[in-house]
């Protein structure tokens, strides 16, 4: 599909005249959030004359939040006041001029029946139909069919003393103003202290702007060694063009109190000398609590483009492959209290067979990465023996700082099952003791051997103690316990314990 493109216009800044010795801008900067919104700031050398004068900008974006306009002159902040500010937001479009029609009379191009003559009829516009705002007027809106059922947005025409319910043809508008608004523009009534040229920053908060991280990574034929590239993919749907802007993206949790209301394919990852490599096309830096990247190019963000920049790149990182057999399902009880979870025999004892594997690696320096990554979504793909690359999972990844292991769920093995089923259940209410016992089965049905994670839950009580078990667990956290085994090919591990509990 065709996107259309705005142009973000100058900075119209003057007394009661015309705009005086206005210079270029300086690059827009844009600082997008990932949580939908981003700050917009630029700078511009203007000419002000002494005392109030208005003031435009001209094309901001249609999501813009009116109350987060900042306006001041960098080197004199007191002499600039803003005493009045309108958004227009709502651009000039047939809707809008009918609606400054009502109550005037108004021309129509018709078309003559019988003739098929171009001709011109004249009524008075009682109601225009069109209530403002993004997507309020559909254009046509009324020229329904003879004898379907009118509403509250219909048109009202009066003609030759009676009242039609709909527009009678192309309305035709007297010439327009030269201070029309074409696109969303800011409007301000200023005061200066003095004449002369000022440098004046502008900033807002918008909506429409949103940025992910996307990771592709690309294991060989055999092993666990992979090449990754992190994408930046920006999304502009702000309604305005930022051209040759300087972009910030900030991650991180940042609270935003939010108004009630594309993914590239993987390329090639070439390995590169170290003296051959292109400066890095994001950087990144610790900013408060957050992570800024910037983008060390200006880029252009279109409206309605989609645009990826790559912004990570590690070659031949060293991965580990795990395989998680978390055979219980609990399940959230509505209405029951603690102590008839603990002591119904049954809870806990529903199981699956799925064999969860996951891909794990440190982001670290000596891995190739350790920057900080942000939030985003992580592809795997890995090499077929043509050569060719097949998906085989991906899923979301948080915010993970340097230094810090990245684990990824890819999906469930085909070769590996489960099993698992309660062997004893015992529960002394007037002692206030417990003690349960199960027997946990892994099917190996590849030609080589793995290891699996057996993570059991000691769901009863806190308080609680594994009385006897088959192999070696590693207590992970208060109410978990894993079991790490080795399972032979095409052969079956069977793991058993029994747990006392007391409260």
């Amino acid at each position: 599909m065709k996107r259309f493109v705005l142009t973000l216009s100058a900075l119209l800044l003057s007394g009661a005249g015309a705009p005086e010795g206005l210079a270029a801008a300086d690059a827009v900067q844009v600082t997008i959030y990932n949580r939908d919104f981003a700050l917009v700031k630029e700078t511009r050398a203007v000419t002000l004359k002494e005392g109030v004068g208005e003031a435009r900008f001209g094309d901001v974006t249609s999501l813009l939040e009116p109350d987060s306009v900042v306006l001041r002159d960098r080197k004199d902040p007191g002499g600039l006041r803003i005493l009045e500010q309108n958004y227009e937001g709502d651009p000039l479009s047939e809707g809008s001029l009918l609606r400054r029609y009502e109550g005037k009379t108004l021309a129509f191009r018709t078309i003559n029946p019988a003739t098929g003559a171009v001709e011109a009829t004249r009524g008075r516009l009682i109601r225009s139909g069109y209530q403002g705002g993004v997507g309020a007027w559909q254009s046509r809106r009324g020229w329904q069919p003879i004898g379907l059922a009118t509403t509250d947005l219909s048109p009202i025409v009066e003609i030759d003393g009676k009242v039609l319910f709909m527009l009678p043809g192309q309305p035709l508008f007297e010439p327009l103003e030269s201070d029309a608004i074409l696109k969303p523009t800011l409007i301000w009534r200023l005061w200066s202290d003095r004449a002369g040229k000022r440098d004046l920053e502008v900033s807002y908060l918008t909506g429409g702007l949103r940025w992910e991280a996307t990771y592709n990574l690309v294991a060989p034929e055999k092993g666990d060694l992979f090449d990754l590239v992190g994408w930046v993919t920006l999304e502009n749907e702000s309604g305005a063009e930022f051209r040759n802007a300087r972009v910030k993206l900030m991650a991180g949790d940042v609270s935003k109190i939010q108004p009630g209301m594309a993914r590239m394919a993987p390329g090639r990852m070439l390995a590169m000398e170290a003296d051959a490599m292109p400066p890095p096309p994001v950087t990144e830096k610790a900013f408060d609590e957050y992570h800024l990247y910037t983008l060390t190019e200006p880029t252009t963000l279109r409206e309605r483009e989609i645009k990826q920049v790559e912004f990570c790149r590690g070659d031949q990182v060293p991965g580990r492959r795990l395989y998680v057999y978390d055979g219980a399902q609990l399940q959230v009880y509505g209405g029951y209290d603690v102590e008839g979870l603990r002591a119904s025999p049954q809870y806990g004892t529903q199981g699956n067979t799925k064999v969860a594997t996951m891909i794990e690696f440190k982001n670290s320096k000596e891995t190739g990465l350790g920057i900080p990554l942000p939030r985003g979504t992580m592809k795997l793909y890995r090499a077929d023996t043509d050569g060719s690359r097949e998906f085989i999972g991906e899923n979301t990844i948080d915010h993970a700082p340097a230094d810090e292991t990245v684990r990824l769920y890819l999906g469930n093995a085909f070769d590996l099952k489960g099993e698992r089923r309660q062997t004893d259940f015992k529960i002394d209410t007037s002692r206030e003791t417990a003690t349960e016992a199960f027997e946990i089965k892994v099917r190996n049905h590849k030609k080589e051997a793995v290891e699996v994670r057996i993570v059991e839950h000691l769901y009863r009580w806190s308080t609680w103690k594994v009385a006897s078990s088959s192999d070696p667990y590693e207590k992970t956290d208060a109410r978990i316990i894993e079991f790490r085994v080795k399972v032979a090919p095409d052969a079956e591990k069977v793991v058993t314990y029994r747990v006392n509990y007391s409260w």
